[in-house]
């Protein structure tokens, strides 16, 4: 693939305002499909606001091919969007709402165009991988689908200090492995995937026909309460970058960093067994948590 023009972002000056109407498409496809997120991102200031609604569209929309289409055509949605993602990025435009948008964010915004690449690796890597061996195979793929998400955030949100960006892949990586265990069944159940890593499978003598049969025993408790430990050790290893973010900014992440580990506290209350429903937390609850880490 050509990179010439990738090398370089366009100026500020080059890259147009964002369309109102690209925006709302951005954001509806946020508010229908990411609740904690969403509120959470609905803290930003407008300027902020604006840019995570087009991130998260650009997350979603190949994450929707992967998820609901038979492989064959979602990988050649996925061929197609990432030809088109290459042309807008190039342009600075598209036919598509969501590519045109952010086609102007990632300039605007001086997101390096390789994380971009690297978030669509990871979406072709889905359409193949079912099964991850170890913890290491598992996080180079959520280098991919989670932790560029962070690193593309970061810099929206705007840093002091180069480091911030360590934090952000460690806050990427906690939010995804929550992910995993709320979704463990539907993961199962729809799309044959067991994104826990096997040898730990083995370890606490978990069996893979245990996913199939909804079958929640001591061996997989052990099992979950390992991986939520995992998952709270990221949030905590991941506070202290929220400090190096631009101050407009902290805010909203403290709170996303504070619903999705949320969900984790819904899991334990549910017994830690992700087959007796997915982990939600209520309006209500989320509202809770926001005042709780507010002034923090």
């Amino acid at each position: 693939m050509p990179t010439n023009y990738l090398e370089v972002p366009l100026s500020r000056k080059q890259v147009k305002h964002c369309r109102m109407d690209d925006v709302e498409v951005a954001r509806r496809l946020h508010k229908k499909h990411g609740t904690s997120y969403y509120f959470a991102t609905c803290l930003f200031p407008w300027h902020l606001r604006e840019a995570t609604f087009a991130l998260y569209a650009f997350f979603r929309v190949p994450d929707e091919f992967v998820d609901n289409g038979a492989p064959e055509q979602a990988r050649q949605l996925l061929e197609n969007w990432r030809t088109d993602w290459q042309k807008a990025y190039q342009l600075c435009d598209s036919s598509d709402p969501v590519l045109r948008l952010n086609a102007e964010v990632f300039h605007r915004y001086q997101i390096p165009y390789d994380y971009s690449e690297t978030f669509l690796a990871a979406m072709f890597r889905d359409l193949s991988d079912t099964r991850y061996a170890t913890y290491a195979e598992l996080e180079s793929y959520m280098y991919g689908s989670a932790a560029v998400v962070g690193l593309m955030m970061s810099h929206v949100i705007g840093f002091a200090d180069p480091v911030a960006l360590e934090y952000a892949k460690k806050l990427g990586y906690a939010m995804q492995l929550t992910n995993f265990l709320r979704d463990i069944d539907e993961d199962f159940q729809q799309r044959g995937r067991i994104y826990l890593p096997l040898d730990e499978l083995r370890r606490f003598g978990v069996k893979e026909a245990q996913f199939a049969e909804r079958h929640f025993d001591a061996n997989f408790y052990a099992l979950m309460q390992f991986q939520m430990q995992r998952a709270h050790k990221l949030y905590k290893d991941a506070e202290p970058g929220i400090a190096l973010l631009s101050p407009e900014g902290r805010r909203a992440v403290r709170v996303a960093s504070a619903l999705y580990r949320a969900i984790l506290t819904k899991l334990e209350q549910q017994g830690s067994n992700p087959f007796t429903g997915r982990a939600r937390t209520s309006t209500l609850e989320k509202v809770q948590r926001t005042m709780s880490v507010w002034n923090d």
